[in-house]
């Protein structure tokens, strides 16, 4: 998996859009699985340069797990802030949090954070080293701020482009 970044076939992206058509997948379906869906962005074009596939896969993951930590009745807010350089994402929930004594291990292959999700979704502890790669790969940055039972919080930072 990390030799993969060599093979990215990076292009100029509107972020916004990008966003808006991952999301709408997740819109379609927030009565089925009980959740509220918010999604804040830009009103402007926020361009980067991203292997959109790869890129878009790894915020599709964190909205997975998001969906999989995050109690019937609760809300996933997605937002896009475009800041001076970067362009930041938020995926924000109101789930069971990430316990303190998980924190630092929690982009590590095969961690021993691996949880099975609320309803049963099995774990095999890959999930968050795979989207830490890849955002590494677009020469990104990836943190995380959570609290048990108040939901978690992980934040992707992208350099714009011009």
């Amino acid at each position: 998996m990390e030799s993969a970044g060599a093979a990215l076939l990076k292009k100029r992206v509107n972020l916004v859009d990008a966003l808006k058509s991952l999301v709408q997948e997740y819109l379609e379906t927030e009565k089925q699985i009980n959740l509220k869906f918010d999604f804040r962005i830009s009103a402007e074009p926020v361009f980067v340069e991203i292997d959109e596939a790869k890129f878009l896969q790894a915020i599709s993951n964190l909205i997975s797990n998001a969906i999989k930590f995050t109690p019937d009745g609760g809300t996933i807010t997605i937002t896009l802030e475009k800041q001076q350089t970067t362009a930041l994402i938020t995926i924000a929930d109101t789930g069971i949090g990430i316990p303190q004594r998980f924190h630092a291990g929690l982009f590590d292959k095969f961690n021993n954070a691996r949880r099975t999700g609320l309803k049963g979704e099995p774990s095999v502890g890959l999930g968050m080293s795979i989207i830490k790669t890849i955002v590494e790969w677009h020469e990104g940055k990836i943190w995380f701020e959570s609290e048990v039972n108040k939901g978690s919080k992980f934040f992707i930072e992208i350099r714009k482009s011009n």
